[in-house]
């Protein structure tokens, strides 16, 4: 082969690997960061909409007809995994849950992902939603695949973490 050739093909072999580096790179940046969500803003009230669910409506929660808030878990508790023990007042505002920093409820291990689920408050009963998670979030024993209401006192397990909802 000329001496051009080998010059040529070290070159291509040379941009092979640096194209397969940033390969490498980009999956790793999007495994550890995530993807780029907008944070809807507190003070204009931007959230979920209605047409971001299921069509099928979720059942009412039982509870007193004047709408009081005193039927409505008011605090979540982890029971099991890193935060045992935690607990944390909850809003109206949604909690999203995962590994990144930017959720309200940060569980840091290997099942959970970085942006993998929200607990949203919808007609004065807690709903979870899994962010198609890849080892996704189960309550009692079934896997969530819609977004599903939470009972109190039922525990909602993601990754090695288990939390309650309660009064």
């Amino acid at each position: 082969m000329s001496e051009l050739t080998l010059l040529v093909l070290k070159f291509g072999f040379l941009l092979l690997l640096w194209v397969f580096i940033f390969a490498i790179v980009y999956a790793l940046r999007s495994d550890l960061f995530g993807r780029v969500f907008r944070r809807p803003d507190v003070a204009t009230g931007t959230g979920p909409t209605v047409s971001s669910f299921p069509s099928t409506p979720l059942p009412t929660p039982i509870g007193d007809v004047t709408g009081e808030a005193s039927d409505t878990a008011r605090r979540l508790i982890i029971t099991t995994g890193a935060k045992a023990g935690l607990e944390i007042e909850l809003t109206d505002q949604p909690l999203s849950i995962g590994r990144s920093r930017e959720n309200g409820l940060v569980i840091r291990d290997d099942y959970t992902s970085t942006h993998h689920a929200k607990l949203l408050l919808w007609d004065e009963g807690w709903v979870i939603q899994d962010l198609d998670s890849t080892n996704g979030t189960f309550l009692g024993d079934e896997r969530v695949t819609v977004p599903t209401p939470v009972p109190i006192g039922v525990p909602v397990r993601i990754g090695t973490t288990s939390f309650e909802l309660r009064r």
